[in-house]
């Protein structure tokens, strides 16, 4: 290898140039400096000069001098500026600047008289869809098209991804079709289009066309569309290929927490389980999965104590994983928990999103606090329907019906729709404080005014606001003038109705009708014995508990709970799972005799 020799004054003036102004300039005054001390030496050195400068123009753009460092570029030949160009771009891009900034760049580019290449393109849509920008797209893809770089397949991606965070599925088919080469990217973000925008057997087909050896990421968005389609069989398919492949589920967590969420969608808890304790590293999401999963089947106690586990260690939960303990909260009346959840949320200055807002409401609400989750609703930042749905449904199942009206009227003028759910917590409100003609209004206004068709749950509700009110005759007017045939929900409301205004006969025959509908609803069974009961008719008291009896249903069991310690602590009617159950009924029983004793004490000194 020959060694070069460079001048001494080359030397002298690359030594100071680096002592006085280090390369991580820190002020757009230090890199003029350097600019002065080029144009002073551009004679004697003038290469590296050049290079010195080249280095500090991507520092001079991203403190904002985007028009001066333009202006240095000229010197350079045309490859060199078109690199410097691309530099720049790439770095606004990474940093998130302004798609405007990037965009004003792009055209100096041209006006300069410089043709964009295949490296310059996909930096600008990679900026046009983290801005969600589909005109400014649009547009370099027409250039693109113009320039002859379309065919380009890190193009093709980066035009596929805009079109996939545009929502445009049919721009995503045509690019990925028109392209000559594609490769597992295209793949990916071809089958993630199908997936994100609602068509989830699409891109399972599409990844059955694939090719190519799908890699952990390609696996992670196939695996999701299962989730969605809630298809074991499919699920299974892809563990095979994943097994066929010896692509390892313990390798990438993102495709354990992928595949653990395809389990759980697909109804199969222990293999989502067997798959979450096997799995090595374990992040935040992983976490979440479960304690979601686990309060949306209803199994709240093992999401707290999944939770408590995370806690242990030492993992911080997000607003995902609150929401998912909240609603477990809200179901058990864990109070004491719910408000450690919510001093959290404030002792660590998280920002409580309006999912979290919603899932303090309710757990208020659920957990018999009404005052406190108004307090929270009206603390609230931003709303939704469902937060103004929630708190509805609170303010009308504490008695609060005023309350709850008021805050419905107040839906427009905040300019949120109030959706179907949020109209049964509004007739809900208004059955309970009998006011009959508001929501009779309330009801035709779910059609005329905001175009919602009302369902059986509506249709229950105005039965049950008719009935409550006494006005028997009406509800069955409105029974028979539905336009859905009533259902078990519907008969049952005016069975309530019955037991309320002692409408014996009529108790009787819609008794016969969800009979001959087949209910097994232990509720319908043990309202109209009471019918009977308050009637003082014993005997068919006595014939409706046998006809439970021998239709094999059961009445649900008493439950009751406490929370002590952070631990809700859950009993039923007959039932010994608590660990403690025989200490538990032996100090009943003590308490029992010692109350019989007082009893008869008090007996034998009152004769």
């Amino acid at each position: 290898m020959v060694a070069l020799a460079l001048p001494t004054h080359s030397v002298t003036v690359n030594r100071r140039a680096h002592q006085e102004f280090p390369l991580a300039c820190n002020s757009a005054l230090e890199i003029k400096q350097i600019h002065a001390l080029i144009v002073k030496n551009a004679k004697t050195s003038p290469l590296l000069m050049q290079q010195l400068l080249c280095a500090k123009i991507t520092s001079l753009s991203q403190n904002g001098n985007l028009s001066y460092a333009c202006s240095l570029v000229k010197p350079f030949d045309q490859d060199k500026q078109v690199y410097i160009f691309n530099s720049i771009i790439q770095l606004l891009a990474t940093a998130k600047n302004s798609l405007r900034e990037i965009m004003g760049l792009y055209r100096e580019m041209l006006l300069q008289g410089l043709l964009p290449d295949t490296y310059t393109i996909p930096h600008i849509l990679k900026a046009c869809s983290e801005s969600q920008a589909l005109r400014e797209g649009q547009q370099i893809h027409a250039h693109s098209i113009k320039l002859g770089l379309s065919s380009n397949v890190f193009i093709k991606n980066t035009l596929m991804r805009l079109y996939v965070v545009s929502g445009i599925i049919r721009a995503v088919e045509n690019v990925f079709n028109e392209s000559p080469n594609r490769d597992l990217v295209s793949w990916t973000t071809f089958i993630q289009g199908y997936a994100k925008m609602g068509y989830p057997s699409e891109a399972i087909s599409a990844f059955f066309k694939m090719n190519l050896r799908a890699d952990e990421m390609t696996l992670v968005v196939v695996l999701s569309a299962c989730s969605k389609l809630g298809d074991l069989s499919l699920g299974k398919k892809i563990r095979a290929y994943m097994d066929r492949h010896q692509i390892n589920v313990h390798s990438d967590v993102f495709l354990g927490n992928a595949l653990l969420d395809m389990y759980f969608k697909c109804g199969q808890p222990d293999l989502a389980r067997q798959v979450f304790d096997d799995m090595p590293v374990k992040n935040v999401s992983s976490w979440n999965s479960m304690i979601s999963a686990l309060a949306q089947q209803g199994q709240y106690k093992e999401a707290l104590n999944m939770f408590r586990m995370m806690q242990n260690m030492g993992l911080k939960p997000d607003s995902i994983t609150l929401v998912g303990v909240l609603n477990s909260c809200a179901n058990l009346g864990a109070l004491e928990l719910g408000r450690w959840v919510h001093s959290y949320i404030d002792k660590n200055k998280m920002k409580a999103n309006v999912h979290v807002g919603n899932a303090l409401v309710d757990m208020y609400a659920k957990c018999g606090s009404i005052d406190q989750a108004f307090s929270v609703f009206q603390a609230m930042k931003s709303r939704d329907v469902f937060s103004y749905t929630a708190i509805i449904f609170s303010l009308a199942m504490h008695g609060k019906a005023k309350m709850a009206l008021d805050i419905f009227s107040e839906m427009p003028k905040m300019g949120i729709q109030p959706n179907k759910v949020t109209f049964v917590g509004v007739l809900s409100a208004c059955s309970h404080a009998g006011l009959v003609e508001e929501g009779q209004r309330h009801f035709e206004d779910m059609s005329g005014l905001y175009n919602l068709e009302p369902e059986r749950e509506h249709y229950g509700c105005m039965v049950d606001l008719l009935g409550r009110a006494g006005l028997i005759s009406q509800a069955i007017e409105f029974i028979n003038k539905m336009p859905i045939l009533p259902d078990s929900f519907i008969w049952g409301s005016l069975l309530r109705a019955c037991k309320i205004h002692a409408k014996v006969e009529l108790g009787e025959i819609v008794m016969g009708k969800l009979v001959d509908m087949g209910t097994n609803d232990d509720g319908a069974y043990i309202l109209m014995s009471n019918i009977y009961a308050s009637a003082n008719r014993w005997r068919d008291t006595l014939k409706w508990k046998k006809a439970m009896k021998e239709n094999k249903i059961k009445k649900n069991p008493g439950c009751s709970s406490i929370e002590l310690e952070g631990m809700v602590h859950e009993f039923r009617k007959g039932e010994k799972s608590h660990p403690r159950s025989k200490e538990l009924h032996n100090l009943l029983q003590e308490m029992t005799n010692h109350l019989r004793s007082y009893g008869l004490d008090q007996n034998l000194a009152l004769s």
